[in-house]
């Protein structure tokens, strides 16, 4: 039994190649693969957004997790980078607003002057005033410190008298030489004394280039309380000698733009001769002791 062709035309070498072709297997690359799955997932899609909504929600609770899972670790990035930002100031905190200082240029420094240059290199921080000389302290001011006064026994005709009226002398030397003020000094001094004048000749020599503030004298002891007979000459009648032991401190002194602390302390003796004249006493003489250590 023959079996019919299943055409009368004969094959020819074209369709032998063809057929070769065809029956070959195909290269399936993935970039096909990704275009069926989008062509398979854009007809499975439902159509309208209402339907598309729903397919979105009905799903498994594994997707769910899955997606609950995705989103925290997204806003867990996106909070790592915005909290890493503010540290190292790329860009401000939610809601803080900057400050001028961070906004504007900052003021620029006045040119120190003269007077600032030569006050940084003095010690101390001090000053230089229009007369050349460093400015005294406001808080040291001649103002802060108290004028002393005359206790009423120092008024009497006694040793007692005597003896008080020396110290407010005393008082009254450390306020003269802290404050410039010699006037009240003068005032219970006796013109010839050699002593008080060059007392505040020595202070009107300090203040007429500087000044002085911290001194401090402390009467320590009382030597003696004594008359002394007057002897037509240097002792004048109703003289009362009287010698103190002193502790003091120089203190600041200035002399034009320069400095000097002394704040170690120091003895002497100072002796007062206090005369009673015109019912009042007034020192007629007088002599500093100190020891050249100071």
């Amino acid at each position: 039994m023959m079996v019919p062709p299943l055409s009368e035309r004969p094959v020819t070498e074209e369709d032998e190649e063809q057929f070769r072709r065809e029956s070959m297997p195909r290269k399936y690359t993935l970039r096909q693969r990704w275009a069926d799955y989008r062509a398979e997932a854009r007809a499975n899609r439902p159509k309208g957004t209402k339907a598309r909504v729903q397919a979105w929600l009905h799903v498994e609770p594994f997707y769910w997790g899955m997606r609950a899972t995705y989103v925290i670790l997204f806003v867990g990035a996106v909070f790592a980078v915005y909290i890493n930002g503010v540290a190292e100031g790329w860009w401000h905190a939610w809601g803080e607003k900057p400050t001028v200082a961070a906004t504007t240029m900052p003021a620029a420094r006045p040119a120190p002057s003269a007077s600032s240059s030569t006050e940084a290199a003095m010690s101390g921080g001090y000053q230089i005033g229009p007369d050349g000389v460093l400015v005294r302290p406001a808080e040291h001011a001649a103002s802060t410190y108290t004028k002393p006064e005359l206790p009423e026994e120092a008024k009497e005709n006694t040793e007692r008298g005597a003896e008080l009226a020396a110290e407010y002398y005393h008082a009254l030397m450390g306020y003269s030489w802290n404050t410039g003020d010699t006037s009240v000094l003068l005032g219970i001094s006796d013109p010839d004394s050699t002593f008080a004048t060059s007392y505040a000749d020595d202070v009107a020599e300090l203040y007429s280039n500087g000044w002085a503030y911290g001194s401090e004298s402390e009467i320590s002891h009382i030597v003696r309380v004594e008359p002394i007979p007057e002897n037509g000459n240097d002792v004048r009648p109703n003289t009362i000698a009287v010698t103190f032991q002193l502790s003091s401190k120089t203190g600041v002194l200035c002399q034009g733009q320069k400095i000097v602390k002394r704040d170690r302390e120091y003895q002497s003796l100072l002796t007062l001769y206090m005369t009673w004249q015109d019912d009042h006493w007034i020192e007629t003489q007088g002599s500093l002791i100190t020891d050249a250590s100071k």
